[in-house]
């Protein structure tokens, strides 16, 4: 499959901030999962355009559970980046609303079930 097919069936299948904000490292399937790793892009946030950030690596891999794909459980390991704000010497990170609050499972896939489950 080109990359071009890979990136377009991403769109459709996985978060869209994902796509747009992280690279996938890897794929697999085990038995009745599907896993996708996920790594930051070194992009800089939004609001620290003007600051002089510096990877400063990352923080430790996070696993969600997203919609099952074709009657397999998916499981999305995101690994996010961290910057060091060289005036501030603070660390800067993205804002992501990418975990259901109180859950493991994706908030597109907690507001789904939800409905489901009225």
């Amino acid at each position: 499959m080109s990359s071009d097919a890979l990136f377009a069936a991403a769109h459709l299948l996985l978060p869209e901030v994902l796509v747009t904000y992280f690279e996938m490292t890897k794929h697999e399937v085990k038995g009745e999962e599907i896993h996708f790793y996920f790594t930051e892009n070194n992009s800089v946030p939004k609001g620290f355009d003007t600051d002089t950030l510096h990877s400063k690596g990352f923080f430790p891999q996070a696993t969600v559970q997203d919609f099952p794909i074709r009657g397999k459980n998916v499981y999305l390991h995101i690994t996010r980046r961290r910057w060091i704000n060289q005036t501030t010497s603070k660390v800067v990170t993205r804002d992501w609303d990418l975990v259901a609050k109180g859950t493991r499972i994706t908030s597109e896939f907690a507001t789904f079930l939800k409905e489901v489950y009225k």
